[in-house]
C-alpha cells in the first residue's frame, strides 16, 4: 500500500505558531505518551464478502505509528488485532495540543492477499476510519470508541454509499492529563466551520483548468503571532438540489482514501432560521434571496478546523474582539496545474510565483461571543472585494493573510500533508511548460471577461515592496455584483464570559420571601365605625354609672323607685361632679374621635361644605343618626372587647434610606426630603445622616441648606475628614474660598493617606490658580495611590484574582448610587460665575490653553487601544470622580474629568466615559449621554455598570425596547451592576407594561431578595394578581404597605383584591386610602371603580 507522505514535523511547527503552548519557555513541558489500542475489526465482510487476512496501519500527523500483524478474519467479520501502538505529545514538540484538537488518527484496514508463486505478497486498502482525539483535551485521560469503517473505493469510478460498513474498536490513553487544571478550566477550544459560498461569480465555472478555492482567517493567538486556519479544495456544484441537513462535517484531511471516513463523528451542520442567526442577510426580505442563493451555483468546504487556545490566548482573544469587533475572513482562487513527473524542484521555484485571483474579504462581527453564556455564532456573511485601506479601517489587519501563507499555498509541493494546507495526492506539481500554458489559458479567459487588466497579489517575496499598496481587484469586485456570501460558524467550548445558571437564579428567588409574623387586620369600614360608637357609648354609660354609684351608692330592687324630685336632684349633683372634675369633657372627647368616623366612613365627609346650608342639614341628619344608635347601644346587654392596637413599624435606617433613593430616582423630591428628615430625626446624632441630607440639597442646588447639614455633621466630630471635604466644596460653591482653603487643609493635615482630599485639594488651588501647591497636592496624591496599587499586587494571587480584579474593574466609577438619574435636577448648579467655566464641556477646564479647544472632541474620538478585560489602572481624578459623584458635587466632577482625560496615555478609559455620561444626564443631554456609553461600551463590553446606565439613558428617553434589552444584558453578567435594584425596578415595570406577567414577578422578587421596599413588594404584588395569584399578591401587597402605609397604588390593588374575595369591610377601608391618598393612577382607579359596580359594594356612597 503506497503511504502519502507528509510534511515533516519540524516544518509543520515552525508553520504554526505557539497559540497552545504555555508561556512558560524557561522550563519546557515533557512529552506525554499517547497510546493508540486496536482491539478487533467488525463487520468487515459487509465490506468484502471474502477478506480472509487483514492487518491495520495507524497513522497520525503524517507519520506511520506502525503496522499490526497479519490477522485472520473470522467467519463473522471479526479480526482480533489486540494493536498497540503511541505517539508523543508536547507543547513544544511535533504533535502539540493543537495538533491533538484539529489532527485525527488515521486507521487503515488492509486486506494482505494470497502470495501466488514467485510473486511478493500483495496488500489492498480495505477500509479507512479516523478517531478524534479531542476528549484528551477535555479533561479525560482514557477512553474508548467504537470508530466507523468506511470502504476504500477500488477505482475512482466507483461510488460507494457514505454508510459505514463496519467498525473498528479502539481505546486511546494517556498516563497523566494533557491539560493542567488551570489549562482546563481557565483555556478553551475555538472550532471555526466553513460551509460554503453561495451566490458565486459567473466567471466560476465547471468547466475547464482545475481551480482551488481557498479561504482563510487569522485567529489571535499569544503574543504578537496570528494562528491561520485556512480552508481549501471547495467544491463547486453548479445549480440543483439544495445541500440537505443535517449534514457531517469534514476534517480538513487530503490523504484519505475513503470519502465517508472525511466525516467528523457526531459533528454535523444542521441549519436553522435565516432570522435566529448572527451575521447578514438574516431579515425577512433576504428569506427569498437566500433559499434561491442556496439552490444555485455554489462553492461548498463544509470543513471544520479546530485551535486550542491556552488561558494566555484566551484574554487576547477577548481584547482582539473588544478592539476590533469585525474579524476579515479572506477567500480566493488560485489555479492548480497537472502534475508534472521529474520537474519537482523546477516546480519549488515556481511556485513562488504563483497567483491568487478574486481575491475577497468577508467581515464576521464577533462581537456577540462577548455577550454572557453566548458560545458560538453561525450566519451569512458578504464577501466584499479585498482593499487593503478598507480592511485596516475596519479590522486593524495591515495586509493579506495570503501574503504571509505564500510558502503554504505550494498546491503540490511534496510534503504537503498538512490537515487544511494540503491537497489530494492526484495533483502533483505542475511542469514550467504546463504551468505557462495554464497562466496562458487563464489569461485568454479573464481577457475574454474584460479582467485581463486587473491586478493580482503576487506571492513571491517582492511583495514586501507594495505591502503598503491598496489593491482593488476587478475580478474582486465580482463578489459585490454577484452578492456572494459566507455561511460559516465560529465555536467555543466555553463561553468567553459565563451567565449565571438558571438553577441558581430559581434558588436564589425561592429564598426571597422571608417569613414574618402576620400584622393584626386593621380595618375600618362604616360598619366598624358604627360598632366603634357603640362601643363608646356604652364604655362612656358605664363609667356614668359608676360615678352615680360612688355618690349615692346602689340602689337595691327591693328598695322601690325613686321620685322624680329626688331624681332630679340627684341628676344635678351628678352634673355637677361631672362638670367640676373634667370627667365630662374627657367623655366628650371620648365620644368626639368615633363621630368623627362615622362622618368620614359613613358619609364620606372629608371636607369643609361649601354653604352653611349644606352644614345645617348634614348636622341635623347626623344628629338623628347618632340618636337612634345611641339608644341601640344602650339597650345591648353585651359589648364586645375592642381589638388589640396593631403594633408600630419600625422602619430601619437602611429601609429609609432606600426609599429615599427610590423617590429621587422618580423625581418626587418631596417625598425623598421627608424620608431624609425622618432619618435624621431617628438619629440626630449620627453623622452619615447629616450628610446624605447634605448631598440632596446639593442634588436641589440648595446649596444653603446643604452647608448647615455638612456643618452640623463636622460639629458631631470635627476631625470628620468627609465633613471637611465636603464643607470645602459647599463653600467653593459659595465663593468663600478663604473657607474653602482652611477646610481642604485640615483635612490633608488630619488625614495625610487621603488620596481624595489631597486630589480635591489640588483642583481647588488649581481654581485659585496656584500651579505649585496644586501640582503638590497632585503629586502627593499619585504617590500614595502607587503606594497603594503596590500594595495590592503584593497580595496572594488567589485574593488578587477575586478582590483586586473586582477593584480595577469597577473600582474607578462604580459608585452606591442607584443610577445616572436619580440625580437629575431640572438644571446643575451655576455655582461660582466669575471663578469657575461653564460646566457645558467638561474638557474644559484643562489648565493648558492650547488644549481647551480640542479636548472635548478627544473626549469623544480618541480611540483607545485597551480592551475592557484588562482595565487601566484607577487614577487619582477617578477615585476622586467616585467620590464627588456620590455626593452630587457636579462642578468638582467636570474638573477631575478634564484631568482624567489629560492624564491618560492610550485614550478615555471606560470608567472616564460612564462618569461623563453621567454628568451629561444631569443636564438631560440625552445625545452626548448616549455618545459617551456607546464609547464605554466600545471599550468594556462586559461592564454591567455601562449597561444599566445605557438602559436608564433609554428608560427616559421611553426606548422601552433598547432599555429591556440593555437590562437584561446587565443581570446576565455574573457580576452585579452598582444600581441592581433600579435595574430590577424598572425592568419589571417594562415587563407589567407588555404583560408578561411571569417575568414581572420574578424580576421583581430579585429587587426584593436584597433590597425590599414598597416598591418591589408592589410589583410583585401587581404581577400576582395579574396572574390571579390572589393569596400571593395580597401577601406581597402586605409587605408594600407595612413598609409604606402612604402608597395610594397598594391601596388600590388591595381594594380590587378585596373586592374579589368578597370582603365588604376591608374593601371599603382600602378604597377610602386610595381616594384619601390622591391614586394618580387613573386606569387603576377606573378598574376599581367598574368592580364596584359589577360587585355592588366596595363604595360607601353606592
Amino acid at each position: 500500500m503506497e503511504v502519502p507522505a507528509g510534511l515533516s514535523a519540524g516544518k509543520e511547527s515552525s508553520a504554526l505558531p505557539a497559540a497552545a503552548a504555555l508561556p512558560n519557555e524557561s522550563q519546557p513541558t515533557p512529552a506525554t505518551p499517547v497510546q493508540i489500542t486496536v482491539l478487533k475489526a467488525q463487520d468487515l465482510k459487509t465490506i468484502k464478502s471474502d477478506v480472509s487476512v487483514t492487518l491495520v496501519r495507524a497513522e497520525y500527523n503524517g507519520a506511520i505509528l506502525g503496522d499490526s500483524s497479519k490477522t485472520d478474519v473470522l467467519p463473522d467479520g471479526t479480526a482480533n488485532y489486540n494493536f498497540m501502538t503511541s505517539f508523543e505529545c508536547s507543547p513544544d514538540g511535533p504533535n502539540p495540543l493543537d495538533d491533538i484538537a484539529q489532527k485525527p488518527v488515521l486507521l487503515t484496514v488492509i486486506e494482505v492477499l494470497q502470495r501466488q508463486q514467485r510473486q511478493k505478497e500483495k496488500t489492498v486498502p480495505l477500509g479507512q476510519a479516523v478517531v478524534d482525539l479531542l476528549p484528551l483535551l477535555q479533561g479525560q485521560c482514557s477512553f474508548k470508541v467504537s470508530a466507523p469503517l468506511y470502504a476504500v473505493p477500488t477505482s475512482p469510478l466507483e461510488s460507494l454509499h457514505p454508510e459505514a460498513k463496519g467498525g473498528l474498536e479502539v481505546t486511546v490513553c494517556t498516563k497523566v492529563p494533557l491539560l493542567s487544571a488551570a489549562q482546563l478550566s481557565n483555556g478553551n477550544l475555538l472550532s471555526v466551520t466553513l460551509e460554503a459560498a453561495y451566490s458565486v461569480p459567473e466567471a466560476f465555472a465547471a468547466t475547464g483548468p482545475l481551480q482551488n478555492y481557498m479561504a482563510c482567517l487569522q485567529v489571535p493567538a499569544a503574543g504578537e503571532k496570528e494562528f491561520p486556519l485556512l480552508f481549501k479544495n471547495g467544491i463547486l456544484k453548479l445549480a440543483g438540489e439544495k445541500e440537505p441537513l443535517p449534514r457531517p462535517k469534514k476534517w480538513p484531511l487530503a490523504n484519505i482514501m475513503a470519502p465517508g471516513a472525511l466525516s467528523i463523528p457526531n459533528s454535523f451542520i444542521v441549519g436553522g432560521p435565516y432570522e435566529d442567526e448572527d451575521g447578514e442577510l438574516n431579515k425577512r426580505e433576504d428569506r427569498e434571496f437566500r433559499i434561491q442563493a442556496e439552490s444555485t451555483k455554489r462553492i461548498v468546504w463544509d470543513m471544520e478546523r479546530r485551535c486550542y487556545l491556552d488561558p494566555a490566548a484566551v484574554v487576547i482573544l477577548q481584547k482582539r474582539i473588544a478592539e476590533c469587533r469585525y474579524w476579515p475572513v479572506e477567500v480566493c482562487r488560485m489555479p492548480v496545474a497537472p502534475s508534472s513527473k521529474g520537474k519537482t524542484s523546477k516546480a519549488d521555484k515556481g511556485d513562488e510565483d504563483k497567483q491568487i485571483f478574486f481575491h475577497g474579504v468577508a467581515y464576521v462581527n464577533m462581537v456577540p461571543l462577548l455577550c454572557p453564556g453566548v458560545k458560538q455564532i453561525r450566519g451569512a456573511f458578504r464577501v466584499f472585494t479585498y482593499q487593503d485601506s478598507e480592511v485596516f479601517k475596519k479590522t486593524k489587519c495591515q495586509h493579506s493573510v495570503f501574503r504571509d501563507l505564500r510558502t503554504q499555498l505550494n498546491l503540490t509541493k511534496e510534503g504537503s500533508w498538512t490537515p487544511g494546507i494540503s491537497t489530494p495526492l492526484s495533483r502533483a506539481v505542475p511542469s514550467k511548460t504546463q504551468k505557462e500554458d495554464k497562466e496562458k489559458i487563464t489569461k485568454d479567459k479573464d481577457s475574454n471577461r474584460r479582467m485581463s487588466n486587473a491586478p493580482k497579489i503576487q506571492l513571491s517575496d517582492a511583495t514586501v515592496e507594495a505591502e503598503n499598496v491598496t489593491y482593488l481587484s476587478l475580478d474582486g469586485q465580482q463578489y459585490v455584483e454577484a452578492g456572494t456570501f459566507l455561511v460559516m460558524e465560529i465555536k467555543l467550548d466555553k463561553a468567553l464570559v459565563p451567565k449565571r445558571l438558571r438553577e441558581e437564579l430559581t434558588r436564589r428567588v425561592k429564598q426571597m420571601i422571608p417569613p414574618r409574623p402576620p400584622l393584626p387586620p386593621r380595618t375600618a369600614g362604616a360598619k366598624k365605625a358604627v360598632e366603634d360608637y357603640h362601643n363608646h357609648v356604652t364604655s362612656i354609660a358605664v363609667a356614668i354609672l359608676s360615678e352615680y354609684h360612688e355618690l349615692f351608692g346602689k340602689r337595691l330592687p327591693d328598695q322601690g323607685a325613686i321620685d322624680h324630685q329626688t331624681l332630679e336632684e340627684q341628676k344635678r349633683q351628678l352634673n355637677f361632679e361631672l362638670n367640676s372634675s373634667g370627667k365630662y369633657f374627657a367623655f366628650k372627647e371620648q365620644l368626639k374621635y368615633a363621630v368623627v368616623k362615622i362622618v368620614r366612613e359613613k358619609y364620606l365627609k372629608t371636607t369643609a361644605f361649601e354653604t352653611q346650608e349644606q352644614f345645617q342639614a348634614f348636622l341635623s341628619e347626623l344628629y338623628v343618626y347618632l340618636v337612634d344608635q345611641m339608644h341601640i347601644a344602650l339597650n345591648q346587654l353585651l359589648s364586645e372587647e375592642a381589638a388589640s392596637p396593631a403594633p408600630l413599624s419600625q422602619t430601619t435606617e437602611e429601609q429609609l434610606w432606600l426609599f429615599a433613593r427610590e423617590a429621587e430616582v422618580n423625581k418626587d423630591y418631596k417625598l425623598a426630603s421627608l424620608y431624609h428628615q425622618q432619618r435624621v430625626a431617628q438619629d440626630q446624632r449620627n453623622i452619615q445622616y447629616w450628610l446624605d441630607y447634605g448631598a440632596f440639597c446639593l442634588l436641589l442646588e440648595e446649596t444653603t441648606k446643604a452647608q448647615e447639614c455638612f456643618r452640623q455633621a463636622l460639629s458631631l466630630e470635627p476631625h470628620h475628614i468627609q465633613s471637611l471635604l465636603l464643607c470645602g466644596i459647599v463653600a467653593v460653591m459659595l465663593q468663600h474660598y478663604e473657607e474653602a482653603e482652611i477646610f481642604f487643609e485640615d483635612a490633608c493635615c488630619l488625614e495625610p493617606s487621603s488620596i481624595v482630599a489631597w486630589t480635591l485639594s489640588g483642583l481647588f488651588y488649581e481654581l485659585q490658580n496656584n500651579n505649585i501647591q496644586a501640582e503638590m497636592a497632585f503629586r502627593e496624591a499619585k504617590k500614595l495611590l502607587q503606594a497603594q496599587l503596590a500594595k495590592e499586587r503584593s497580595i496572594p494571587e488567589a485574593a488578587e484574582g477575586e478582590e483586586g480584579k473586582k477593584h480595577i474593574s469597577a473600582g474607578c466609577v462604580r459608585s452606591s448610587s442607584p443610577g445616572p438619574e436619580e440625580c437629575l435636577p431640572d438644571r446643575v448648579p451655576d455655582g461660582s460665575a466669575d471663578k469657575l467655566p461653564e460646566v457645558v464641556e467638561p474638557a474644559l477646564l484643562c489648565v493648558a490653553p492650547e488644549e481647551e479647544a480640542t479636548a472635548p472632541e478627544a473626549a469623544l474620538k480618541a480611540p483607545s487601544p485597551v480592551s475592557g478585560l484588562s482595565q487601566p489602572p484607577c487614577t487619582i481624578f477617578m477615585k476622586a470622580v467616585e467620590f464627588l459623584m456620590k455626593v452630587n458635587a457636579v462642578q468638582f466632577v467636570h474638573r477631575a474629568l478634564a484631568h482624567e482625560l489629560l492624564s491618560l496615555q492610550g485614550g478615555p478609559s471606560c470608567a472616564y466615559y460612564l462618569a461623563l455620561a453621567q454628568t451629561y444626564l444631569l443636564k438631560e443631554d440625552l445625545s452626548k449621554c448616549e455618545e459617551c456609553l456607546c464609547e464605554a461600551i466600545r471599550i468594556d463590553y462586559m461592564n454591567p455598570n455601562v449597561w444599566a446606565q445605557k438602559g436608564h439613558l433609554c428608560y427616559l428617553k421611553r426606548d422601552f425596547g433598547k432599555a429591556r434589552e440593555c437590562y437584561e444584558q446587565t443581570i446576565s453578567f455574573v457580576e452585579d451592576a452598582a444600581d441592581m435594584h433600579f435595574v430590577y425596578l424598572r425592568l419589571g415595570s417594562i415587563y407589567l407594561e407588555e404583560k408578561e406577567y411571569g417575568r414581572a414577578k420574578q424580576t421583581y422578587l430579585l429587587a426584593c431578595k436584597n433590597s425590599a421596599s414598597c416598591l418591589t413588594w408592589l410589583g410583585v404584588g401587581i404581577a400576582c394578581y395579574r396572574l390571579e395569584e390572589m393569596v400571593e399578591a395580597e401577601n406581597a401587597l402586605s409587605e408594600a404597605n407595612a413598609l409604606s402605609n402612604t402608597n395610594a397604588e397598594v391601596w388600590g390593588y388591595l381594594a380590587l383584591i378585596c373586592l374579589q374575595g368578597g370582603r365588604q369591610l376591608e374593601a371599603e377601608q382600602c378604597y377610602k386610602y386610595t381616594i384619601k391618598l390622591g391614586l394618580r393612577n387613573d386606569a387603576l382607579l377606573r378598574e376599581i371603580r367598574a368592580a364596584q359596580q359589577r360587585l355592588g359594594f366596595g363604595n360607601p356612597a353606592l
